[in-house]
């Protein structure tokens, strides 16, 4: 016996780029016990499954901790969007302080360079104490953070962003700081870059949050759907406001009109229309009445309810969405391993290609060109252009990066730290998550379930769809549709009594026939179940044993079927029961499903993207073959009378070929769609935490599976469109930054503009995600 899993959720703080990713998931696999590792740097979680009584959680965190990256442990019980409502003020406030600082740092910098300049007469500003002095308080204060975590991640091995930022800023300051003190070295000081840089990188820090937030918005508001309290309807009918997370299974609480309801529950008394479009996509409300099941996050529309509560807090179906949606999120789409794979090691080619880029400009670069020691000399392009103040005629002058290195080791320094600097790991890192995160948020708020980045890849590649009949194709709702026999209601009457005990279909459309038909039901004795044939009992009334169940059951029990019930028998288009009285047939119903109103309109959708489409049913061929020349199947896309094992061996085959998705109802069909390549479940309501589809589809609506599969689509592109900016992004500026179109065209990346285009890039990547929410 295999043991037991228990999943744990980590809140993980520290993680800014794709290598930090790396490095987290390295460290989570590496712990004893740890099967599968989860991280998503968008909402900055890791999701653990922990083998029950090997693993030690508090370990776990430990190792983190030493790896730069702390943690802790979010609790699955707590009230829905505990977490997230906790952390966003602080958050948010923290950002925008950032944002006040780096615009801040960005205006003296600017300001500096136009005194340097002589465009604006500000001698202190333009002084070379002052940026010194400036430059010195950005690292301690605003730019101590980063520098802090740089040094974290390299002494645990796992070179961040702030790594790069940290050794780039750093450089150019002693760089400055040495060319202060030793007049005599011939350096530039750039005291100002560092300020811009830090103010550029703080700025695109902020705007990459906010944009990032946007990301999980959808989420928040599925969160938001649960109410804070609710009418407790007390044992002596009065009435007491409480906090939701008070109420206990089996209190009753009361729902006005316009009430958002708070549980799970069923309803006690009254009647009213129930909007569940915020969790199943229905557009039509639902009719509530005695009996009915509610969701938490459902709003009741019309009149007043009393409901009683059946599940409370992470047991709610609500819960169970938002968790299914936060764990799906985490879960990494198969295109995400190279970019994690890459970013993982990207900071260490940085620093090497920052090292030979110094190395070669000092040893070789400058006296093979020395044109270039004067590249950003008046009239040069504006990508060196950026820093002014150039006095050629002292040993020692102010300027900035590429506004005219004097010696072969200032132009080695400036392009050595712009090559740090416009090193973008976090646009790799961002590419995949935050597709995945905008995605599954916009599904979730149509009923659309993904259970991760790797359903979302596998549904984006379908080549054919596997629908089941039953309750797929069709209601699952099954009615009778015609009689043969001398009594029709005699019949019928026998057959619903005996069926009354059972939970099958085909028993609830003869129930529901003799209801309509206003028919008593009689007492019954000594009923027995034959599995997968029908039943058989003693019904008041009746001269001997009763039969009910598939005409060749009956057969085979001694029942003779007339010639005439034969024809009928072999015209009929449905299910047939057949119902005996000891051995004598007393008549035949047909029991027919009926197709979903939306069946067609979605099958001809699912054709016009070039899906191939197929029907397994363990249906009568009759019916099956009907079905299908309604809904425009071909005779080979037909399977009927299909057992379990036929289904899947069928599925198997086509798997060969093509990649298959199978659609069932969620319930009895957890086999096959287990084994498709991606198993859709429609219509499974609150028993999605125990599906086995990869995608499940809530409500009873077949045409959002078109609409789901397209979403996958789009999604999938772009990520591919994300993953060719952050790697093209790299490929193009790092070898600008290194000095490539130095010798032949003068362009030199000076490091402000180098963290602008960094910042630009993982914007860009989490916008070009938030545009799938566009219609």
């Amino acid at each position: 016996m295999s043991p037991s899993v228990q999943t744990v959720v980590l809140d993980v703080e520290g993680m800014k780029c794709g290598g930090c990713v790396r490095a987290v998931e390295t460290t989570l696999l590496d712990q004893p016990g740890v099967q599968r590792a989860d991280v998503n740097l968008v909402s900055r979680s890791a999701w653990l499954d922990l083998t029950a009584g090997e693993s030690d959680v508090d370990g776990v965190l430990k190792a983190l901790a030493d790896r730069g990256f702390p943690a802790k442990e979010r609790s699955l019980d707590a009230p829905i969007g505990a977490a997230a409502a906790g952390q966003a003020l602080p958050g948010w406030w923290q950002q925008w302080r950032q944002l006040m600082v780096a615009l801040v740092l960005l205006l003296l910098s600017v300001l500096g360079h136009l005194s340097e300049a002589g465009h604006l007469s500000l001698p202190l500003i333009g002084s070379l104490p002052f940026h010194a002095t400036l430059a010195t308080v950005a690292l301690l204060g605003p730019g101590g953070p980063i520098l802090v975590g740089g040094v974290a991640a390299a002494r645990a091995g796992a070179l961040s962003m702030d790594s790069l930022v940290g050794l780039g800023v750093s450089s150019a300051y002693v760089a400055s700081l040495v060319a202060l003190v030793w007049p005599q070295v011939g350096w530039p000081c750039f005291f100002n870059e560092p300020v811009m840089l830090l103010g550029f990188v703080l700025l695109g820090r902020f705007l990459e949050e906010r944009a990032r937030f946007r990301t999980g918005q959808a989420l928040q508001q599925l969160a938001e759907l649960q109410p804070d309290t609710a009418r407790l309807l007390l044992s002596d009918g009065a009435i007491r406001e409480v906090r939701v997370g008070a109420l206990r299974p089996g209190e009753t609480v009361q729902l006005l009109a316009g009430d958002r309801i708070p549980v799970d529950g069923v309803v006690l008394e009254g009647a009213s229309a129930v909007d569940v479009s915020s969790l199943t996509g229905e557009p039509l409300p639902l009719q509530a009445e005695p009996g009915t099941e509610l969701s938490s996050g459902s709003l009741n529309l019309e009149s007043t309810l009393v409901l009683k509560v059946t599940r409370v807090g992470a047991e709610t179906a609500l819960a169970r969405i938002i968790r299914l949606v936060e764990q799906a999120q985490a879960r990494r789409a198969p295109i995400q391993g190279l970019a994690d794979r890459v970013a993982g090691r990207f900071c260490y080619g940085v620093i090497g290609l920052a090292l030979a880029t110094f190395l070669f400009w000092w040893l070789f670069g400058a006296q093979h060109w020395p044109e270039v020691l004067q590249a950003s000399a008046p009239g040069m392009p504006m990508t060196h252009a950026m820093s002014h103040g150039i006095d050629h005629g002292h040993g020692m002058h102010h300027g900035g990066l590429g506004s005219g290195a004097s010696t072969p080791m200032g132009l080695a320094l400036q392009l050595s730290i712009a090559v740090l600097v416009v090193a973008c790991p976090c646009a790799l890192g961002l590419a995949t998550p935050t597709v995945i995160t905008v995605a599954t948020g916009l599904a979730a708020r149509r009923g659309w379930l993904f259970r991760g980045g790797d359903v979302i890849e596998t549904a984006a590649g379908l080549e054919h769809v596997v629908f089941d009949k039953t309750g797929t194709l069709t209601l699952g709702r099954p009615l009778v549709t015609d009689v043969y026999g001398d009594e029709p209601d005699s019949l019928l009457q026998l057959a619903a009594s005996l069926e009354q005990s059972s939970r099958h279909p085909l028993a609830y459309a003869l129930l529901q026939e003799a209801q309509r038909r206003e028919l008593a039901l009689l007492s019954c004795e000594d009923v027995r179940t034959v599995s997968g044939m029908g039943l058989k009992g003693h019904v008041d009334g009746a001269s001997a044993q009763v039969l009910v169940g598939k005409p060749d059951w009956l057969e085979e029990q001694g029942v003779a079927i007339a010639p005439a019930a034969q024809d009928w028998l072999s015209a009929a288009e449905g299910s047939v029961v057949a119902v005996a009285v000891g051995a004598v047939l007393v008549g035949l119903v047909q029991i027919e499903d009926q197709l979903r109103p939306d069946v067609a309109p979605a099958l001809q959708r699912l054709r016009s993207h070039g899906l191939a489409l197929s029907v397994f049913s363990g249906d009568r061929q009759a019916a099956v073959q009907r079905l299908g020349q309604q809904l425009g199947f071909a005779a080979k896309d037909l399977g009927w009378q299909m057992l379990p094992e036929q289904k899947l061996q069928r599925l198997e085959q086509l798997r060969q070929a093509e990649r298959v998705a199978m659609v069932g109802d969620g319930i009895n069909d957890a086999p096959a769609l287990a084994a498709a390549d991606l198993g859709i479940a429609i219509g499974t309501g609150t028993q999605i935490a125990q599906d086995s589809a990869g995608l499940v589809l809530l409500g009873d609506r077949l045409d959002n599976l078109p609409e789901a599969l397209s979403l996958a689509r789009r999604t999938l592109v772009k990520v591919r469109q994300n993953l060719f900016w952050a790697f093209g992004y790299n490929l193009i500026v790092l070898p600008v930054a290194a000095g490539a179109l130095l010798p032949s065209h003068g362009v030199l990346l000076s490091p402000p503009l180098a963290a602008l285009l960094m910042a630009l890039s993982s914007i860009t990547v989490v916008l070009n995600a938030l545009a799938l929410r566009l219609p």
